[in-house]
């Protein structure tokens, strides 16, 4: 028999004969390994310990101690177990397909009744059963003949469908935990008992169109969560309480900043106090744009087909794309044009308008562009993910050699900006040349490595994701991390030697000769609606005074003093302060908690007392007292700080 070598990652290797299993590795290591194993990498690839290794390389045996692949395999497991318990409780339900996601997984079931929330404590408790019952794992490659006729046997239609789907010559293969088998790529654990019986939890039901298809059967989708143990449970729950009590979308009708209906489908109806929040990060945003050397475009709405054809989007993104047909007069046939879902190819014309020298490089073009994509309404997500959204968008046209100094300068710009937010908490992502790309290995190479010098020279680590760059260049995406923990994908840099070249960009050179120009497409918000959405989440509806849409309200305690509360109000608008009147015939605690539950950051109390010593008594959002200064003094400290960072 043939022998393979594997090497381990103390640097040590042993030769083992072709087909050894990494379970038999692990117990030619040590026997308690063997015990504790639930999986290994092979040259980086999660593998299965069944799996027979038939070449050389690197392995690694995982325990329940490596983070990652441990929660990986636990939450697809749970995925195996959940289906299993659902057919054991329900047996005519039909299973469809169960992916890992975000701390846990879902999984679609065909079924005539609906799944109700009672249902879930059932099905956690049939888990259990399984779990504690210690099932073995096994897993078996099957030719396609034989799957097929097993799920039809069984009356499995989408399973059946699953495997019309598989490439030819790809191994099919199947899973059984216990005596319930399924159609999976893989790895699991060794056995039921592996799982963590206290660390898991059922959280939600959900419609889920078959394969996303919205002309194919409506399924239901179950969704779990899971750890590796019950704290990290505990923890993650209440992160979803907290989350529930920040929904944007809540916090939206409580402050009376938006709202969406059914005749506009992913857009977004803003109202006055929203779009005060709206307009001052712009305004902002435009600000810090100028201050660092950008020109402002506004580019049209509506593009002809040809441009897009020309920009390769008509080919990749037309299914996003929303088409307009317009019938022009005297035309036989009708132009065919799209609302634009990305400003890029139209900043190109811009630059193509005129002759551009090397001196006129680095050109950083921005754009408040707002933009229309298709988006399916499953997908709709309050402010946070619509159909209708303005970036703040920019491009910024260099030569290659220029690459590296610009990412430096745009890193450093985006710190700036998110300090100013109150994000201090982010990374950066850079993501690497994939299997399919263009241009030549040396292009990559300056490429990738100025973007990592880059984050160097700004004092910023990174994390590189092989193979997750853009076919034509490598990218970086920077990663908020919010108050309550979680993650956000906001601003990108992505470098972009391909577009230049379909819509044949130049410049003319300190050779006299004409070359193409790199885009670095980059953005630090993403889209205003969605960054807002963020916003408004992580400070839980109290935003930065200077951000607040409703920053003071003046409130009579009696209607006698009406008059000077006029005047207040009217002292603190002249300083560039949004404030408003509340002389209702009301009580003054009523008020207090009415403006509190809208976040209003300062409420200014105004009695008889009030009115005689010309004073105020500000009382904070979330404080418990309140605080009596001359009506000088309020305004002077209101000023400061609705004054905007920038502007201090």
């Amino acid at each position: 028999m043939s022998q393979i070598s594997l090497s381990f990652p103390d640097g040590n290797s042993r030769d083992y004969p072709a087909g050894v299993t990494a379970a038999e590795v692990a117990e030619s290591i040590a026997p308690s390994l063997a015990k504790r194993a639930i999986s290994a990498s092979l040259d980086g690839r999660h593998i299965d310990l069944q799996w027979p290794i038939d070449s050389s390389g690197a392995i690694a045996i995982h325990t329940l101690k490596d983070e990652a692949p441990a929660l990986e395999l636990i939450r697809h497991d749970f995925a195996h177990v959940m289906a299993r318990a659902v057919q054991e409780i329900w047996p005519d339900v039909k299973v469809t397909i169960g992916p890992v996601r975000d701390y846990g997984w879902f999984y679609d079931f065909d079924r005539a009744e609906p799944f109700t929330p009672e249902d879930l404590g059932a099905i956690e408790a049939k888990m259990k059963e399984i779990i504690n019952a210690r099932n073995p794992v096994r897993t078996e490659v099957w030719d396609r003949e034989r799957a097929v006729s097993y799920y039809k046997d069984r009356g499995e239609p989408f399973k059946v469908e699953l495997i019309d789907r598989i490439p030819e010559g790809e191994d099919l293969r199947m899973y059984w935990h216990g005596d319930w088998q399924d159609l999976c790529r893989g790895p699991h654990l060794q056995n039921t008992g592996q799982l963590p019986a206290d660390a898991f939890k059922l959280t939600h039901i959900a419609g889920a169109y078959w394969l996303g298809d919205a002309s194919r059967p409506m399924l239901q989708r179950i969704y779990g969560v899971a750890f590796r143990n019950r704290d990290d449970l505990k923890a993650h729950l209440h992160m979803l309480e907290e989350a529930a009590k920040r929904d944007h979308r809540k916090l939206g009708r409580e402050m009376d900043l938006f709202h969406m209906q059914e005749e506009a489908p992913g857009q977004i109806f803003w109202h006055p106090n929203g779009w005060n929040i709206y307009v001052t990060l712009q305004d902002y945003m435009r600000r810090k744009q100028r201050a660092d050397g950008y020109v402002e475009v506004n580019t049209p709405q509506v593009v002809s087909r040809k441009l897009w054809e020309e920009s390769g989007h008509w080919d990749n993104y037309q299914e996003n794309m929303f088409i307009v047909e317009v019938d022009e007069e005297h035309a036989k046939t009708k132009t065919i044009n799209a609302l634009k879902p990305m400003n890029c190819p139209c900043h190109v014309q811009v630059f193509n308008h005129g002759l551009k020298s090397y001196r006129d490089l680095p050109l950083r073009m921005a754009e408040f562009g707002s933009c229309n994509r298709y988006e399916p309404s499953g997908a709709l997500h309050g402010i946070m993910r619509v159909r209708g959204f303005t970036q703040d968008d920019a491009h910024i046209f260099c030569t290659e050699d220029q690459i590296e100094a610009e990412t430096k300068k745009f890193i450093d710009f985006l710190a700036g900006i998110y300090a100013d937010l109150g994000f201090e908490g982010w990374r950066i992502k850079l993501s690497t040349r994939p299997e399919k790309r263009i241009g030549s290995e040396e292009s990559w190479d300056r490429a990738e490595a100025a973007l990592g010098n880059a984050c160097k020279a700004a004092g910023h680590d990174f994390t590189i994701f092989p193979g997750e760059g853009a076919f034509y260049g490598p990218k970086l995406e920077f990663v908020l991390t919010d108050a309550i923990g979680r993650d956000w994908q906001c601003g990108t840099l992505q470098v972009d030697p391909n577009l230049p070249e379909r819509l044949d960009a130049e410049y003319v050179g300190a050779d006299g000769h004409k070359h193409r120009p790199i885009m670095l497409h980059r953005a630090v918000l993403g889209s205003f609606e969605r960054f807002i959405g963020i916003l408004i989440e992580n400070s839980a509806g109290k935003l930065p005074f200077w951000l607040a849409p409703r920053q003071v309200v003046v409130a009579s305690i009696v209607s006698d003093a009406d008059g000077y509360v006029a005047q207040v109000v009217e002292e603190l608008r002249r300083a560039g302060i949004r404030a408003e009147a509340d002389t209702r015939n009301e009580k003054i605690n009523y008020k207090v908690r009415e403006h509190s539950v809208a976040k209003v950051p300062a409420i200014l109390a105004i009695g008889m007392k009030e009115v005689e010593e010309r004073t105020v008594s500000m009382r904070r959002l979330d404080s418990q007292g309140s605080r009596t200064m001359t009506l000088a003094e309020a305004v002077a400290m209101l000023k400061a700080e609705a004054t905007p960072p920038d502007l201090r």
